[in-house]
């Protein structure tokens, strides 16, 4: 017996030995590790990677760039069901242990010395928080031994609910979704507070293996996982039996969704996006930061809609280039067949795709890639002449055989005639492309800006990177330099014919008008509204081209990249749109140049302001007294106090916009604007039936180009139609047809509830009746007699005095000129 108990002792002795071994080594490990552990500190202050946000001014979204979706949660806004589930599938003495799940560790320890394999195993939730934030996954003892350092360490200084928020936002969930916020967006479209419990469970499955348990990747696994789930929370009574048994039945209907754009403006999306990357370099992606732009949706959505709908009527016009394509689908009458065929054909905004499944005398049966079965009448396909070039097309067809054949790819596009209902017609993806920008003339805000027909087409921005020559729409900028420089919108011009030698130019230069006739003297304001060429050409001779430069300076352009040769005249520098809508603004304004921005704000990832826009803007007498003080007070501060300028809480002082351009100039200018809308190449434009839009088509040699820049007090827009590579547009598609359209149909929109503003005279100006053939100064009674108005120092001298009032009650307004109008 004295023999066992010795035995006894001795075996205690060396448990006891071991263990205080194991025990120093314990320690002697803590003692090596936990200097070199990262400080906790940093999850008190954790950047979660979101990505770059962009919004609408009124903060719709319009764009999400970054590699992974998140949408950061704070506890309280976590369903407790969803904190529940992840907990009985993860980790259900979260809220008991310190850390570290001994009991799991155990259980671990056991499997290693049964089947000598090193698995992982008693990972708390704290654990895989010390694992996600700072350690690798690979599976070794040190990693272990520094995991539960940190996990212990991590208990010490958060409070178990951000331990929890912390995970929910963090862990990796399948399909580029980080956090159960994410996920629920990913997977189901919906805000997690609204996904029922089911669908939660189905979330909460996934942190342990996010590709092999997803829903979209192995539906049959991940519906196990998810039944286990709901298993574990019904064993922890976190749930009823009739809860467990609805959930269980449940089917799945998780399916991928992308990121919801709430407004269509994919070209102002990249632009913020390059400004953020400029500015913050590839963490634009996952800071978290959102920028704010100056565009209104509903006006974004319009102006999408109104320059689809011209570049669609422009390509109707031209003829039918044929289908997209062709298969040969014999007696394949199986819907998901046909539509799988579809799967190729590029996607085309604005347009269904479609395939033809039989043909009729003048009808066609089409399935859209949407399964939608479809009847194409005669009026959806008679328009499809066969297109030759830009100028010829064929004959109408008469039958739907000399269009189209059964199994051919074709477009479907919705267009609302003028008089009926909406209906779905032939299309085809259109070759021409557009540009449309709507902007504030007070201080430059970009309201609406559309760089082509489809972004994911073509990605080249045409309001901002196009260089176009503007054609007649520059003759806006000449006719100011010409007022400027001493002219009167009564000032005689001989519209004959010209031959130039100008050494600035290539060769010898014979400008015509667009109608190839001549009309003889014409007084400035008539030759605005009707763009006569010749008068434009020898209106800048006289003036000088390089008065003429310099004075286009004043309205944003870059006088070294404009012809210092009489093209000039009719807008042979190439500019962007983006320049002539800021050009334009000038004449909208009052007279003050406005730099164009888009941009409005950009805040972090906390909802701190790091950019807010002041731009230049035309300030009232209020404003400018207001920047004035500023200006005043900062020459008083010492250059400390200035260092420390701005950062209170008060808004910086308002940045007041420079006159460009005298109120007298600008007052004549809107006026003969006005008329060109009212009286000429832009008379289509009197259907919105306003009497305060004014602005200039514009239209280069063979039809290169076509452009309408217009404005009122409110917006200025500009409008551009044209083929990326220069070609022709085709004979009589001018800016008056092609460019015009579009924005008529953006400002009905845009302008609709807007009052009519006209400019008040201001002083120093006159009007005086006129001779509608010479422009000289008649008296009463003349019956060839019209207004015109005049600055005080350049009026025309009268031979007597007549009394005005007089003068004004029988003023004869008949303007007799031939009309040149072909657009």
């Amino acid at each position: 017996m004295k023999s066992f108990y010795r035995r006894l002792r001795y075996l205690v002795y060396f448990l006891f030995g071991l263990l205080l071994i194991g025990a120093c080594g314990l320690y002697g490990a803590y003692l090596y590790l936990e200097p070199k552990l990262p400080s906790i500190e940093t999850l008190k202050d954790v950047r979660l990677q979101v990505p770059l946000r962009i919004f609408s001014n009124d903060h719709l979204l319009i764009a999400e760039f970054g590699e992974k979706r998140r949408e950061p949660l704070d506890y309280d806004e976590i369903p407790p069901v969803m904190i529940q589930a992840i907990l009985a599938a993860e980790d259900d003495r979260f809220f008991q242990h310190p850390g570290v799940d001994y009991q799991g560790i155990i259980r671990a320890a056991l499997q290693l010395l049964l089947t000598g394999e090193r698995r992982q195993g008693g990972s708390t939730i704290t654990m895989q928080v010390a694992r996600n934030f700072f350690l690798s996954r690979k599976k070794t003892y040190t990693r272990k031994l520094n995991e539960i350092l940190l996990a212990l360490k991590i208990e010490r200084m958060l409070s178990k609910e951000e331990i929890l928020e912390l995970y929910l936002n963090k862990i990796y969930l399948g399909h580029r979704a980080y956090g159960v916020g994410a996920a629920a967006l990913v997977y189901y479209g919906r805000p997690v507070e609204k996904l029922e419990l089911a669908e939660i469970a189905m979330i909460a499955g996934l942190p342990k293996a996010p590709s092999r348990h997803n829903p979209i990747s192995d539906p049959a696994r991940a519906l196990i996982r998810r039944n286990y789930v709901l298993g574990r929370m019904h064993d922890l009574n976190y749930i009823s039996q009739l809860e467990y048994d609805t959930a269980k039945a449940a089917r799945i209907t998780a399916r991928l969704h992308t990121t919801p754009s709430e407004v269509e403006a994919p070209y102002v999306a990249e632009m913020a996006r390059a400004e953020a990357v400029a500015r913050f370099g590839q963490d634009a992606y996952t800071g978290g930061y959102a920028i704010t732009t100056s565009v209104e949706s509903h006006l974004q959505t319009e102006a999408n809609r109104a320059l689809r709908r011209a570049i669609q009527a422009y390509d109707k016009r031209h003829g039918y280039r044929g289908t997209a394509g062709h298969h040969d689908i014999g007696e394949i009458t199986d819907q998901s067949t046909l539509i799988a065929l579809l799967a190729e054909q590029p996607d085309v905004a604005a347009m269904k795709k479609a395939i033809v499944t039989a043909i009729g005398e003048q009808d066609a049966e089409v399935l859209t890639a949407q399964g939608e079965s479809m009847t194409l009448d005669w009026p959806a396909l008679s328009w499809a002449s066969a297109y030759i070039n830009h100028d010829l097309k064929q004959a109408e067809p008469k039958q739907t055989s000399e269009i189209l054949a059964v199994g051919d790819l074709i477009y479907l596009y919705q267009e609302t005639p003028e008089e009926g209902e909406p209906l779905w017609r032939l299309a085809q993806a259109p070759e021409v492309s557009g540009a449309l920008l709507s902007l504030s003339p007070w201080n430059g805000a970009i309201k609406a800006l559309v760089g082509g027909y489809d972004f994911y087409l073509s990605k080249f921005n045409r309001v901002t990177q196009a260089k176009r020559q503007p054609g007649s729409g520059f003759k806006a900028f000449i006719y100011s330099a010409a007022l400027e420089a001493g002219f009167t919108p009564a000032s005689l011009i001989n519209d004959a014919p010209v031959v130039f030698d100008d050494d600035a130019l290539e060769a010898v230069w014979r400008p015509e008008n667009y109608s190839g006739r001549f009309f003889g003297p014409t007084r400035l304001r008539y030759a605005l509204t009707h763009s006569r060429n010749l008068v434009s050409i020898r209106l800048l001779r006289k003036m000088g081209i390089n008065h003429a430069v310099n004075y286009a300076s004043r309205f944003g352009f870059d006088k070294h990249e404009l012809p210092r040769d009489l093209s000039l005249a009719l807008g042979s520098g190439a500019v962007t749109p983006l320049a002539m809508g800021g050009g334009y603004s000038v004449l909208a304004n009052g007279g003050y140049y406005v730099s164009p921005h888009i941009i409005t704000a950009i805040r972090d990832g906390q909802g701190k302001v790091l950019y807010e826009a002041n731009p230049i803007q035309v300030c009232d007498d209020s404003m400018e007294l207001q920047a004035k003080q500023a200006i005043d007070q900062a020459d008083n501060d010492s250059s400390a106090q200035r260092e420390n300028a701005g950062e209170g809480d008060a808004p910086p002082p308002p940045r007041c916009a420079k006159r460009a351009i005298t109120e007298q100039n600008h007052y004549l200018m809107h006026s003969m604007l006005r008329d060109v809308i009212q009286h000429g190449t832009a008379r289509k434009a009197r259907s919105l039936g306003r009497l305060d839009i004014a602005g200039k088509t514009g239209t280069t040699n063979d039809q290169r180009d076509a452009w309408f820049n217009g404005f009122n007090h409110h917006l200025v827009t500009t409008t551009w139609i044209g083929f990326d590579d220069f070609k022709p547009l085709g004979r009589g598609e001018v800016g008056g047809r092609a460019a015009l359209p579009a924005w008529i149909d953006y400002m009905r929109v845009a302008l609709n509830g807007i009052e009519e503003v006209l400019p008040e005279m201001p002083p120093g100006m006159v009007t005086m009746r006129i001779d509608v053939d010479s422009g000289e100064p008649v008296g009463v009674g003349s019956p060839n007699a019209i207004f015109e108005i005049f600055e005080v120092i350049n009026a025309p001298k009268l031979s007597n005095d007549r009394d005005s009032d007089d003068a004004q009650e029988n003023a004869a307004t008949t303007n007799t000129n031939p009309i040149e109008d072909p657009f």
